[in-house]
């Protein structure tokens, strides 16, 4: 149900507003800005959405929220009147197709944003949508883009549900401005600029503009590194692979340059990447006053906030680069952690609120086992290109903190009213191998019963293109039940594996089906691979060549060979069990809200 059927008034006193009643209450006849999300509203740092809203308004922005508003009447986005800086759109904390649809292809039952999980709520291609009707209801006023989905798809890039190439989203979304990734200092420089009266946007970090014919005309973008046109890549979509390639190069703060697309006569110009947040600045946005719930207007259960209700998140930014993944495009790669005194306060507030029953279901982020890593602290990797700090090998010069992740851990379960502290969103192997006081102290005291890792795939070659380390999967499994065993406690691991990735066929997934038959082990969770927007895995399914050397790799498309690709990951499964969607998890495959 729509938030804005609902006709009996509700207490949503610290909550953003929704309603012109809302508003009234706070004695506002206007909003500065007004947001529009394809998530429901949930008041919580996890949720984009509310973390820009609060970070406007500690900015001393009115910051009401429209979620997931019904995209066929324009009135579903004016109930809190025509704000005075600027409309922000999101598609939610996840790309609105994935979000939709399966890797199937089908509808999906149930959409985990959404009260009581209902789908449909939000419509494809949500942030086009949203834009375009902010400009049809509110003409004249500035239209900014951010989240996942806008920012996975800033350039020209491929959409796998409707498998075709499609131009960058400001081509057809008509905004004015689109942040790219975690977007808290972008957000608000744009706010700034509108407050003090100044129309041009342009040199904002973080950004990208899509620039007007004549301003296309006039520049000589000398200073930018160009990229394959729209007109290119529809001639020959190969270039895919090079054109991604040049962007993930770029995708640094420290040396990262100017890239241009020419769409037509315009051209799509982005700037560098936004210096992450460190230190007391990262603090400082996850310590604004979020409810942490939400808003009270909803009566039914939202499926994603049930998953992270408790949960504190205690870093930034994943090294790994691997190549399903959108969360170096997202995040960036550079590691931020908050401060223990920071994460240490936040979870003495969760202990008091009057849900709480003990336990903090996670402390985690991109990689829960990385917390007070640093990397970007010396010259080198500020020259650095690379999109892995972890892949082929460590780079020397990145920093792992083992003492700051036990510090954390220990001071986290010592605070009054927690029973339990668990590690929910998963370790990196090749890490936790090299950190073995912290694996102990994980496995002893911060496992649920059972620890979710990674290891994406088996054989070596399929492992390279993942950009994953082929570490000893077994050697680490054995390590786990041994400190388990020593801690007295039943545990397990949660694997996770992905099928049809491309240059995978049946051979290179039999090296999994065989360590799982000798396991005997019934995975509960496949991941059926999804290219998604912009990512290196992407390029190789679209292309069929490899992303390192350029050559021709086998691509699995048809249903029939990505269905026979799944049945391998359960071998110990009575053959006359269904598959399919059955089971089917693939809203995991490099996602992170």
């Amino acid at each position: 149900m729509n938030v804005s059927r609902h006709s009996v008034p509700v207490d949503s006193k610290g909550f953003l507003p929704m309603t012109r009643a809302e508003m009234s209450a706070r004695g506002w006849e206007a909003l500065d800005v007004l947001i529009i999300t394809g998530d429901a509203y949930v008041d919580h740092p996890s949720f984009g959405a509310a973390m820009i809203g609060r970070v406007l308004e500690a900015g001393g922005c009115r910051v009401g929220i429209v979620a997931q508003p019904d995209w066929k009447r324009l009135e579903a986005i004016q109930v809190m009147g025509r704000p005075r800086l600027f409309c922000g759109v999101t598609a939610g904390n996840l790309d609105s197709m994935l979000a939709n649809y399966t890797a199937a292809r089908h509808r999906r039952k149930e959409d985990v944003y959404s009260e009581d999980g209902l789908p449909g709520r939000r419509p494809n291609h949500a942030a086009i949508v949203y834009a375009q009707m902010c400009r049809q209801a509110f003409p004249g006023l500035p239209v900014v883009l951010g989240g996942l989905e806008a920012g996975m798809r800033r350039f020209a890039h491929y959409d796998y549900w409707e498998d075709k190439l499609r131009p960058a989203l400001l081509a057809d979304a008509k905004a004015d401005i689109l942040v790219y990734g975690m977007g808290e200092v972008a957000v608000r420089e744009i706010a700034r600029r509108l407050r003090a009266d100044v129309t041009d946007l342009g040199g904002i970090r973080g950004t990208a503009r899509l620039l007007g014919g004549r301003e296309t005309s006039t520049n000589d973008f000398g200073d930018c590194i160009r990229l394959a046109s729209w007109e290119e890549l529809r001639r020959d979509p190969k270039l895919l692979l090079r054109l991604t390639k040049v962007i993930e190069a770029q995708q640094t703060p420290y040396c990262g340059k100017r890239l241009v697309q020419v769409h037509g006569n315009r051209a799509l110009l982005q700037e560098p990447p936004a210096w992450p947040l460190d230190g007391p600045d990262l603090d400082a946005v996850y310590e604004l006053p979020f409810m942490r719930a939400p808003h009270p207007a909803y009566r039914g259960r939202i499926p994603a906030f049930a998953a992270i209700q408790d949960s504190i998140v205690v870093s930034r930014g994943c090294p790994g680069g691997c190549t399903f993944c959108g969360l170096g495009f997202h995040q960036g790669k550079f590691v931020s952690s908050r401060s223990v005194d920071s994460v240490v306060g936040e979870i003495r507030r969760v202990a008091a609120g009057g849900t709480f029953r003990g336990t903090v279901s996670d402390l985690g982020g991109p990689t829960a086992n990385l917390f007070g890593a640093r990397n970007g602290h010396v010259e080198a990797c500020r020259r650095c290109h690379r999109p892995s700090c972890l892949w082929p090998r460590l780079c020397p010069h990145f920093r792992i903190d083992e003492g700051k992740g036990i510090e954390l851990l220990r001071r986290a379960r010592e605070q009054a009213g927690v029973k339990h502290v668990f590690v929910q969103s998963g370790i990196r192997m090749d890490i936790a191998l090299r950190t073995p006081a912290y694996l102990e102290e994980l496995v002893r005291h911060h496992v649920s019963g059972h620890l979710k890792v990674a290891p994406e795939h088996l054989h070596p070659e399929v492992l390279r293109r993942m950009r994953k380390p082929a570490v000893d999967f077994e050697a680490f499994l054995k390590q786990f039940h041994r400190l388990s065993e020593a801690a007295g406690k039943e545990q397990y691991l949660v694997p996770y594996f992905i099928s049809s990735f491309p240059g995978c066929t049946d051979r290179e997934m039999a090296v999994i089906e065989r360590f799982l038959k000798r396991q005997s082990w019934n995975l509960q969770q496949v991941q059926d691979f999804i290219p998604l927007p912009m990512t290196g895995a992407a390029a190789m399914y679209v292309t069929g060549l490899d992303l390192d050397t350029e050559q021709p790799i086998p691509v699995v498309r048809n249903a029939g060979d990505r269905a026979r690709q799944r049945r391998m990951l359960h071998p110990n499964r009575p053959r006359a069990t269904p598959h399919g969607a059955s089971g089917l998890d693939d809203y995991d495959v490099g996602v992170s809200p």
